[in-house]
């Protein structure tokens, strides 16, 4: 059984530069035959995101760093499908300046919780990602391919451990 993976862009600015890593991200999923990869962004307005959320047994959520937190719009929209993310698996690529987006990861982590989802440990992140990543929209840095396909492995145990959970009995939520 394949996996639908849901690929957030987590940004709305203009210029932003999420859209370059989560094209990359989705193309390295969707040469897995384990998964089917839907790219779901939170500026294509509340019904689309709900939707392609709605219809995920997992996420990767790529998204910047603004002022040592995550955007506002990212917040907005994951609270505004509250029940979708229930007992399902969250994993997180980030990026900014210094820090490679590990602070907005670590509150997102918070916010996931609250929500009964289960963030995986292993994280993408991308110190100043501009400079990462070719016009192509390919990484620089060779071992950017492997920490994704580990995060993949992982994210992809968790979804069919709680997808087997949640077949067997409701949760309680």
């Amino acid at each position: 059984m394949r996996t639908k993976v849901a690929v957030i862009i987590g940004s709305v600015r203009e210029g932003r530069f999420g859209p370059v890593i989560a094209g990359w991200f989705a193309e390295l999923a969707k040469a897995r035959d384990d998964v089917e990869v839907e790219v779901a962004d939170v500026a294509e307005g509340r019904t689309a995101f709900a939707a392609a959320v709605g219809r995920a047994d997992a996420f990767v959520v790529v998204t910047p760093e603004y002022n040592h937190g995550y955007p506002g719009a990212l917040k907005e929209a994951v609270d505004s499908v509250h029940a979708a993310w229930t007992a399902k698996p969250v994993a997180l690529v980030t990026y900014g300046g210094i820090s490679g987006g590990l602070r907005a990861a670590e509150q997102l982590r918070q916010v996931f919780a609250s929500l009964h989802a289960v963030t995986i440990r292993e994280t993408v992140s991308f110190r100043d990602a501009h400079s990462r990543f070719t016009p192509q929209g390919v990484p620089v840095d060779p071992g950017a391919d492997e920490a994704a396909e580990k995060l993949l492995t992982h994210l992809l145990w968790w979804a069919t451990a709680l997808r087997t959970a949640r077949d067997a009995a409701p949760y309680p939520g």
